[in-house]
């Protein structure tokens, strides 16, 4: 046999790969597949770092008292969060101005503030006024009839002086010797009030006049 030939004859197969390069070969495609395969809830590791959480909401509002913000109570008045024990009352509502000139405060008030907010540390433009103030928990002496707060509404009673002044007293209360009367509606202007009204009540808001009867059996 020619052995030239026979060489020749074999040299037109491709030759095999070392046994090296043949598994370095099919490790490499094993791994391509297992990545496309890759399960998509697998955890991958990132090393750019934790993205920074959003800033929370401020703990309290931009104006000092504001709506819904709520007071300590004691000497000195401080905005606290309302759910801290420390918090007393709630705001109305909030005002520039005096109670005298400014708009009238909500019927539910049971009391009021002054508030003068100065130095470098005011929050808001909104650094003279009053604010218009309820407590958390009763008692209540704004509500109709409990005889306080800073307001007479409809279903309040009071006494008169001789002076034409009035007193808010509460309804349930059965002493003093002075006549009480019961404010028993609101309206624009005196002619407005039922015919029996014993006597006028300065009030506050779009209805400023109050019709009050006089109480019998207390």
């Amino acid at each position: 046999m020619d052995e030239r030939v026979s060489s020749g004859a074999r040299s037109r197969r491709p030759a095999p790969l070392p046994a090296r390069v043949a598994l370095a070969v099919a490790t490499f495609v094993v791994a391509l597949l297992l990545a496309a395969c890759e399960a998509p809830g697998r955890t991958v590791t990132d090393d750019r770092g934790p993205v920074p959480a959003p800033p929370g909401p401020s703990p309290y509002g931009v104006v000092f008292l504001g709506p819904g913000d709520c007071s300590s109570r004691g000497p000195v008045i401080r905005e606290v969060f309302c759910r801290s024990e420390k918090a007393a009352a709630t705001v109305l509502a909030r005002h520039l101005g005096t109670p005298s000139s400014g708009p009238p405060c909500p019927d539910a008030t049971d009391f009021v503030l002054h508030v003068s907010e100065t130095g470098t540390g005011a929050r808001s433009r909104l650094t003279t006024g009053y604010a218009c103030m309820r407590n958390l928990e009763p008692p209540h002496p704004g509500d109709p009839g409990q005889g306080g707060g800073p307001l007479t509404v409809v279903g309040d009673c009071v006494t008169a002086s001789r002076a034409g002044e009035v007193t808010e007293t509460a309804c349930a209360d059965a002493g003093g010797r002075a006549p009480r009367y019961r404010v028993e509606s609101a309206v624009r202007r005196r002619a407005q009030c039922p015919d029996n009204t014993d006597l006028f009540v300065s009030l506050r808001g779009e209805k400023p006049v109050g019709c009050a009867r006089r109480s019998t059996g207390w």
